[in-house]
């Protein structure tokens, strides 16, 4: 047995193994494809919610990422210096600055948002695409739900206890 495999009749009832082993395959497949991109999927997921909508304020940003804003200063700082994002002073109130991305920032996030669709029909190779679909939809609607009912819940947290410590920090 691999140490992925679980015991015997386990495994088809078992959630978080399961979750487990999607969510660390996830991760080393994206992290290997956007190891480019400053921080690796962490960046990623900063630069996609700087992109979409209204320019968010850092603090928005850490706030809906779950991410510390002490390191949200820090991955924003490597992303604007590598011309992904900007600070913006918001016309309304000059002391909070908005994140917006760069034409580069969208350019890259766009090459991303394929390589990690890419990986993700990967990972969910043995489904047929009608179940990929249907479980994508699923994932997302058990995820959000368990975000409203405990929305301090760190799902950047989760990963790290899933993949490792170490691991993690060498892609971030």
């Amino acid at each position: 047995m691999t140490p992925t495999t679980p015991e015997p009749g386990v495994g088809e009832h078992n959630l978080g193994w399961s979750l487990a082993v999607l969510l660390r395959r996830w991760h080393e497949l994206v992290e290997t494809v956007l190891a480019d991109l400053p921080h690796g999927s962490r960046g990623y997921h900063v630069l996609a919610a700087a992109s979409r909508g209204d320019a968010p304020t850092q603090a928005a940003l850490a706030e809906r990422l779950l991410i510390d804003r002490s390191v949200m200063t820090y991955l924003i700082d490597d992303l604007e210096a590598a011309d992904l994002v900007r600070r913006r002073a918001d016309p309304g109130d000059r002391r909070v600055r908005r994140v917006c991305p760069t034409d580069h920032g969208v350019e890259v996030l766009a090459r991303a948002d394929a390589l990690v669709e890419h990986v993700e029909e990967r990972v969910l190779d043995g489904l047929d695409e009608d179940l990929r679909a249907q479980f994508r939809a699923v994932a997302t609607r058990a995820a959000t739900a368990v975000q409203e009912a405990a929305p301090d819940t760190d799902p950047c947290a989760a990963v790290l206890r899933v993949v490792g410590e170490g691991e993690a920090s060498t892609g971030s």
